[in-house]
């Protein structure tokens, strides 16, 4: 009986299995984890994954964090449960801010069939949002008409992250948010299932947001 850590065995191995894939399997191990995963021919493909950390199951989980609101209330992600949620780290003053018309759009499409679109201040990234809650909040409902979540500015850099980015940027690729108007895709299980750039337009995410509902 397949474990639950391996159901989507058949996947992994028709994967690994592929000739171009396994060479780059062993130059993973060298770059990043050295002689510690001892890959070796016998290996199952799950058992292969697991020695890279690629293993298709082990996903990041923000359930247990709980954040503030824009104008301080705690709130708990896990009353979000059975939600698909897309976390954005925002700023007024960017060359980005236009995204908040597209994520309005995102919202104004999905939110009945589950989206909810969640907003994250930052002046993490050129100092881009400097502005306190209330005004962040007025400007973005004058200026883009913005109906979804918007949540207390938070620090997604350096020694006082936040926890919910120390949890975010464990997904691949991993490493620190390079910039505002970042994305993370968030199914209902809680689960970071993509992390998209900013360069990603809201839009682009569409197909991946009716895939996460439909589940």
């Amino acid at each position: 009986m397949p474990t639950a850590g391996c159901a989507n065995a058949q996947f992994a191995r028709d994967l690994i299995d592929l000739p171009e894939i396994r060479p780059i399997l062993f130059k993973v191990r060298s770059m990043f984890l050295g002689d510690s995963a001892q890959i070796e021919p016998r290996d199952s493909p799950c058992r292969t994954l697991e020695k890279l950390n690629l293993n298709p199951h082990t996903m990041t989980n923000i359930s247990n964090i709980a954040v503030k609101t824009v104008t301080g209330a705690d709130q708990k992600l896990s009353d979000y449960a059975g939600k698909v949620l897309l976390m954005v780290n925002v700023a007024s003053y960017c060359g980005y801010t236009k995204q908040y018309s597209g994520l309005e759009a995102l919202n104004q499409k999905y939110a009945a069939q589950g989206l909810k679109v969640m907003a994250f201040p930052c002046n993490d990234f050129g100092a881009q949002e400097p502005d306190s809650n209330d005004k962040i909040a007025t400007f973005c409902e004058t200026k883009y008409g913005v109906s979804f979540e918007l949540f207390d500015k938070l620090k997604a850099l350096g020694s006082d992250k936040h926890p919910l980015y120390a949890e975010l940027t464990k997904t691949a690729p991993t490493g620190d948010v390079k910039w505002n108007f970042e994305k993370f895709l968030i199914n209902k299980q809680g689960e970071v299932v993509a992390r998209y750039p900013s360069s990603a337009t809201p839009e682009s995410l569409s197909s991946a947001i009716e895939a996460e509902l439909a589940k």
